[in-house]
């Protein structure tokens, strides 16, 4: 099993989100969170204020902590073929300065703020529903049901 510990921007303004358009190395596009891999001995913390200023172009500033998604994709459906657990940590965020950007030499094409209606019409990532269930749920415990993957929502 591979794993991996991940940090998240929500950033609602104006019943918009800010979304990322991710490239795979296959070609495929999809919108998701600003947010990506927690590197060896960094805070979550710093990983999503750093991870949204390479993806976006924007500095950022931590509100709060929304919560933490674990979840396990199986072998079948996991891109890599190998059963993956991705945990996840989820932290509400609001923009203080910049353009917003493509990342330069990296897998992200774009950022734009999306009306949160519209979200449901895009190819997206799973955690951008269960990013904008913590933000609009704020549940005490941190915990949002498991979001289940299929039709326009990829992992």
């Amino acid at each position: 099993m591979s794993f991996r510990l991940a940090a998240y921007a929500v950033c609602i303004e104006e019943a918009r989100v800010l979304l990322v358009r991710h490239v795979s190395s296959a070609g495929e596009t999809n919108w998701t969170l600003p947010g990506g891999k927690v590197e060896h001995a960094e805070d979550p913390f710093d990983a999503v204020i750093r991870e949204v200023a390479e993806e976006t172009g924007c500095d950022a500033m931590v509100e709060r902590l929304l919560g933490v998604d674990s979840r396990v994709i199986p072998a079948a459906e996991a891109w890599s073929g190998l059963e993956h657990q991705n945990v996840g940590i989820f932290y509400q965020v609001r923009i203080t300065a910049g353009v917003l950007r493509p990342e330069p030499n990296g897998e992200t094409a774009g950022s734009v703020w999306t009306p949160i209606p519209d979200v449901v019409h895009l190819r997206r990532s799973s955690l951008v529903d269960v990013g904008l269930a913590l933000a609009q749920t704020r549940p005490l415990t941190g915990h949002v049901p498991p979001v289940s993957a299929g039709g326009l929502i990829q992992h």
